[in-house]
């Protein structure tokens, strides 16, 4: 299983404010490849510049030594937003969205609206 993690799920685990469910644990434990889109780290850093979100300087390899690898965003990915129904207009979301659908990736999330856009979703 591939498996796309939303923003707030790669969060969760690196600051353990939130518990993901046990199905998402062993799901990430077990699965073939664990992706984070390029979009999440660009969604992190608007939110620490506005003071949403605090972002340690090392963040990038604190997700990379949890076994993550970051999924780039490519033409495909950016144009296939425009095929997505508006369902909401999150724009990081269509854009991970967006990836998973190109991709055929599963995503975890604990978002309930990604699983309007009919892709496979994993509650977090």
């Amino acid at each position: 299983m591939r498996l796309l993690l939303d923003t707030h799920v790669v969060l969760w685990q690196l600051s353990g404010t939130r518990a993901l469910s046990p199905s998402a644990r062993k799901a990430i434990a077990e699965a073939d490849d664990v992706l984070l889109s390029a979009v999440s780290y660009a969604e992190m850093g608007i939110k620490a510049s506005v003071g949403k979100l605090t972002v340690p300087d090392d963040l990038q390899s604190r997700i990379e030594n949890i076994g993550v690898r970051t999924l780039a965003l490519s033409p495909a990915h950016g144009l296939a937003v425009a095929r997505l129904p508006v369902h909401h207009r999150d724009p990081f979301d269509r854009l991970i969205i967006a990836q998973a659908t190109v991709e055929a990736l599963t995503c975890v999330t604990a978002d309930a609206r990604f699983s309007a856009y009919g892709i496979t979703v994993l509650q977090a």
